[in-house]
């Protein structure tokens, strides 16, 4: 029995390492990619706030990818043994037939992300702006591997678990991980989503220089509404399918901006 179990905690050590060995390198491009991309974007006043308390662009650099690092080693390894307590640990593949019904839902995604550029930013000046300024190598970089990849991480692998987790050990502490109600995992979702949206109200400060109340609604309905579909490829297919929606939403968009822009 002792030495099944010890088999049992060594593989999960195993592929819990070849998770973080998989998702580092680009935890690693992402945080470096970000900093530039913060440096690129912020209003001049607050790029010379950053720098007063920085220094230099270079140790922004340093500083954001070495917090990509350590909360992606974090969040990786808690959020591992949180979604196998909850029933929502799933291998780490990609399997042709879920392929075959997601990718058609995520390039509608990036299609109607473009909509911020398109149908919300002629009723806010300071949307269009940002976007005229133009996609850089750095935003491009950036969305698709710290968004794409280390948010999902930080956000549905973690906290979403984390959430449903702490409603089971409230709720549902006797029920079996598989026969867990629906509406642990909907309140989680929707719980990390709306937490997901309020954590990027300091970059739109710092992008577009004040908060109104569209600009608000914006930044809740356009982070959060996609942010629950994440949650939801994350609990019905695995993390990765959470991952590449993510991705494929700032792709699609992206290359779709880049021909108009």
């Amino acid at each position: 029995m002792n030495m099944n179990m010890q088999n049992l905690n060594n593989a999960k050590g195993k592929t819990i390492l070849r998770f973080v060995l998989c998702v580092l390198p680009i935890a690693i491009i992402g945080g470096y990619f970000t900093g530039i991309y913060i440096l690129e974007h912020s209003t001049s006043e607050v790029t010379a706030q950053i720098l007063a308390q920085i220094k230099s662009p270079t140790a922004l650099y340093m500083l954001t990818t070495l917090q990509s690092m350590i909360y992606t080693i974090i969040a990786s390894v808690a959020g591992y043994f949180l979604a196998d307590r909850i029933g929502l640990l799933k291998p780490f593949a990609f399997k042709k037939d879920i392929l075959k019904k997601t990718v058609p839902v995520i390039i509608l995604f990036g299609i109607l992300f473009t909509a911020d550029y398109f149908v919300i930013g002629p009723f806010i000046p300071e949307v269009a702006a940002y976007y005229e300024r133009g996609i850089s190598a750095a935003y491009f970089i950036a969305s698709l591997t710290y968004g794409g990849v280390v948010e999902e991480i930080l956000m549905r692998w973690f906290l979403m678990s984390l959430l449903a987790w702490i409603l089971v050990l409230i709720f549902a502490r006797k029920t079996e991980k598989t026969e867990l109600p629906d509406w642990i995992f909907i309140a989680a979702n929707i719980t990390a989503a709306l937490l997901f949206a309020a954590g990027h109200l300091p970059a739109t400060m710092a992008f577009f220089g004040r908060i109104s109340p569209l600009i608000l609604v914006r930044c809740f309905v356009l982070n959060g509404g996609f942010a629950l579909i994440f949650g939801r490829f994350y609990r019905k297919y695995g993390i990765q399918y959470a991952m590449l929606a993510h991705f494929g939403l700032h792709l699609i968009s992206k290359l779709i901006l880049l021909a108009v822009i």
